[in-house]
């Protein structure tokens, strides 16, 4: 066998591994991108309806949508419609996780009834102090942090931050 048919399947065969090794990183951030813990995005609630009712509504598993690789339930065909037509515009900041621990650099589970929608964007936060005492108190400077290290941490497990 020559040098350069071993030199090929070598080649082929990390190519073929590197490629893998890629896609399960790609699919680790996938998942750690939406907050899901282990059911629908929001823990159930309807994306649309913290935009239209300025409250946090229970979605139902008979209106369900997929947006990247999450489910989302809402609470009428309407809203599911809605958000299918542009979820980007609806789904969350920062992937459902709590917008005062991403300014921190951190990713935290959030619960449904703590929220702003600030300029046509859904924030979420984890606790009354995290929404209370950072969020509401200066929004534009949690927001602003949140960005920045969003950019950094959205495909970090949040167990490794």
């Amino acid at each position: 066998m020559s040098v350069l048919c071993i030199s090929k399947r070598i080649s082929v065969r990390f190519t073929a591994a590197s490629a893998a090794i890629l896609m399960s990183f790609a699919v680790q951030a996938a998942d750690e991108h939406f907050l899901k813990d282990g059911g629908p995005a929001i823990s159930g609630y309807d994306a649309i309806a913290y935009h239209t009712l300025g409250k946090p509504t229970p979605g139902s598993s008979q209106f369900k949508a997929e947006y990247q690789g999450v489910t989302w339930q809402f609470a009428s065909a309407a809203n599911r419609d809605l958000f299918a037509a542009n979820p980007a515009k609806y789904a969350p900041a920062y992937g459902g996780w709590c917008s005062a621990g991403a300014s921190k650099g951190k990713k935290v589970s959030t619960q449904p009834h703590l929220f702003a929608v600030v300029d046509g964007q859904l924030y979420l936060n984890s606790t009354e102090a995290a929404h209370k005492d950072l969020f509401l108190k200066d929004p534009a400077a949690v927001i602003d942090r949140g960005e920045r290290n969003w950019k950094v941490i959205y495909a970090t497990p949040a167990a490794k931050l």
